[in-house]
């Protein structure tokens, strides 16, 4: 990891020139990325509250300091993807109906709440006991998806095909742009699992959740763009679609994907073996979005 500090990037996008298939020819590997635009808008306000809620647990300064940067570059992330919604919609492909049901998940379903069948699982002594083992659930849950962000990140940065396909510019740099930001902040919420927790046998339960809680939203999104596309007549998606998109080179690889499961459950994982911080830092210093960013801040001060 960098000792550079994190920082949000208050980036913004232009979407009038980008087309509905922003990889050319390929519908199904851009509707499976564009799922993104649907999860994380409500998923990372949610990162961003439960870890308001962990910041008073945390003892060690540099930590804390890790924590308050990628709650900010978390918030930019959701901002940036919601304003890709408007834009589908004006080409005909309104997401409302599957947002809501991604609001109501994160908003309800992994609220403050303490589930209901947290009685089945443990016998907490108080209320107070509920809540903070709830609260743990949640910041290990964070910890195992932030390992696939990490990987996903990885993979955009080095997706050398869809560059050789001419994938819309402005949408690759979102991606990258994002991307980059979940490889330079890839070990702050393991870190903080670590910190707060750390119980290995959590760290597998919610590995197992978050695994299969993200196969079945991303396929039942990329399903619903599939569908719901207008430009497209019986418009379906498969899982053999991700696998041959994959060898393409247009989706991460099954494999590779795979074979991330055995590295986060090994005892001895930390998220810095993962990916490249010089490499995401050199991104981000040459995207197109982030050095506008730079530059209306520097005009700003």
């Amino acid at each position: 990891m960098s000792n550079t500090p994190l920082k949000a990037r208050k980036v913004s996008f232009s979407w009038e020139g980008t087309p509905m298939h922003w990889v050319p020819g390929d519908p199904f590997a851009t509707h499976t990325m564009n799922v993104l635009h649907l999860l994380l808008p409500a998923g990372e306000r949610w990162f961003v509250h439960v870890y308001k809620q962990v910041l008073p647990l945390i003892r060690d300064d540099r930590l804390r300091e890790d924590v308050i940067g990628f709650i900010g570059q978390e918030a930019m992330h959701s901002q940036a993807h919601d304003e890709v919604l408007p834009h589908l919609k004006e080409l005909g492909l309104d997401p409302t109906p599957y947002t809501a049901q991604i609001d109501w998940f994160f908003e309800k379903l992994l609220g403050d709440r303490t589930p209901p069948l947290l009685n089945a699982w443990v016998v907490p002594p108080s209320p107070g006991r509920a809540r903070r083992w709830w609260l743990m659930e949640r910041v290990a849950l964070i910890a195992a998806i932030e390992h696939y962000t990490a990987f996903l990140g990885d993979w955009i940065l080095n997706a050398d095909e869809l560059d050789r396909r001419r994938a819309d510019p402005t949408m690759l740099d979102l991606m990258r742009w994002h991307g980059a930001e979940e490889v330079e902040h890839r070990s702050v919420a393991f870190d903080l699992f670590m910190h707060v927790d750390g119980s290995y046998r959590r760290r597998v339960r919610t590995w197992a959740t978050a695994f299969s809680t993200l196969v079945f939203l991303w396929q039942r999104g990329a399903r619903f763009f599939m569908e719901n596309d207008p430009t497209l007549v019986d418009g379906k998606a498969s899982f053999k679609d991700f696998y041959v998109c994959g060898r393409r080179g247009t989706l991460p690889a099954t494999g590779d994907m795979l074979k991330s499961i055995p590295r986060y459950l090994s005892r001895a994982y930390h998220p810095s073996q993962e990916g490249c911080t010089e490499q995401a830092l050199a991104y981000l210093a040459t995207s197109p979005a982030a050095l506008a960013a730079e530059k209306a801040e520097k005009g700003a001060t």
